[in-house]
Order: C-alpha cells, then structure tokens, then sequence
C-alpha cells in the first residue's frame, strides 16, 4: 500500500493511504493512529483519522513539517509490513434502536421513490446490514458508516435542512449516518434512535468510536418513546 505524506497549512500533515473506501485501508489509517497516539510525541496536537487518511496536527514551535515527516516515514513502514485486524472487529456489534415510522422518517418515501422500493424493503435493507464505523466526523459522534445496501443509495436532498433533529438515522450517497446534536443536514431521514451519540458530560463523550460494528435494531413508536423517556427523563 502506497502512502504520502502531504502538508496541510503550516501545523498539519496528512498522510494519505489510498483513494478508496476500503475496511483494510481504514483499518491501516486506525492502526497507525492507535501507536501514534501511544508513542505520545511531545508536539503533537491532534491525531484525525478518516476514510483513507490520518492528519496529525503539530505544534508548528516544535516540529518543523519536513522533520515531522521523516519520523512519520518508519511508522508509515511498520504500518505497511502488518497485517491490521479492522479495528473493533473483535467486539460485539454495537445495537441502535431506530424507529422508522411517521414523523421520525421524513424522507422515507423520496427514498421509496428513488430506489423504486417499498417501505417495508427499504427498512429491512437497511437494517439487515451490519455497518463499520470508519470514523467520527462532521459534528461531534457523527459516524459515518460502510455497509449500506447499494440498493438504497440515492443522492442528497437538493436543499438542506436548516435543523435535523438529534438522533436522525439518515442516508446520503452511499454512506449512512446518525445526526448525534440538532444540526443542519442534507442526507435524507428514514429513521430516529433514542440514543444519545454525543454526551460531553459522560467520561467517553461518544457512544461510538471509528472501528466499531453497528447494527440497526428496529424498533415501535412506543418502544421509542420509553427508551426516550429513559434515557433522558423527558417525554419525546
């Protein structure tokens, strides 16, 4: 597997490990996040993973760009010469109640439109799957997951929402998501979970984390509504 290593402004690198998609490539990027992160190098402000890349963020006092790289290259190599497990590929899938009715699936029939699918096959499809989290993005506890059916693949809605509610189980392109906070969006909502994604009070803020297996449990209104009531002490 072919890397590069590429500046990004004048604190950031980021290193690029494929043009793909890929649990294998993904699973390169985390790994070498992971002992990253473990050989703790003073300077080092941020570690990012993503689809195919890692961006390593630099105190720019510390590290010069071009000295940053040279010790990122035997890291880059050790990456190389390891088979990496997908990272989480050994713990159980995490489970997301989602309700896929009324009010909590917006969008449900312009994906029934698109995908020329009933309702009934578009929920199934999509929670027969079993998703990987390839990272956390966008918004804090966004994941972005791999594993949607290809059948359910239809582009984002032409004009953005101004607010998608938290909890939004969405589709865009061939990706799905859940919105974790109340947030703008352009991917379109087929389902909500009672889930919180995102507590900044909690000692691990995210429910999940990049590497992780998911699964989408469906659940009824009512079932929704108690594990709301649960989870937050509010009615929904």
């Amino acid at each position: 597997m072919h890397t590069r290593i590429l500046p990004l402004g004048d604190a950031a690198l980021v290193i690029h490990y494929g043009e793909r998609i890929d649990p294998l490539v993904n699973a390169r990027v985390l790994a070498s996040a992971d002992w990253l992160r473990a050989a703790a190098w003073p300077g080092i402000v941020d570690i990012i993973p993503a689809y195919a890349t890692l961006t390593v963020c630099y105190d720019p006092d510390v590290w010069l760009a071009d000295e940053l790289g040279e010790r990122l290259a035997p890291l880059l190599s050790a990456a190389r010469s390891r088979d990496p497990q997908p990272s989480g590929d050994t713990r159980t899938p995490v489970e997301i109640p989602v309700c896929y009715e009324g009010e909590f699936a917006p969008d449900l029939d312009a994906v029934c439109a698109h995908t020329g699918l009933d309702a009934t096959e578009v929920v199934r499809r999509h929670h027969a799957a079993e998703y990987r989290v390839y990272f956390i993005g966008f918004m804090p506890g966004f994941p972005y997951l791999g594993g949607l059916d290809p059948a359910l693949t239809v582009p984002r809605r032409a004009t953005p929402r101004i607010a998608v509610p938290a909890g939004s189980v969405a589709i865009g392109g061939q990706q799905t998501g859940i919105y974790p906070l109340a947030t703008p969006g352009g991917w379109h909502l087929i389902g909500r979970t009672p889930l919180q994604l995102f507590d900044a009070a909690r000692a691990s803020p995210c429910l999940l984390r990049a590497g992780d297996r998911l699964r989408f449990v469906p659940v009824t209104r009512t079932r929704y509504r108690r594990l709301h009531d649960a989870i937050t002490g509010a009615s929904a």
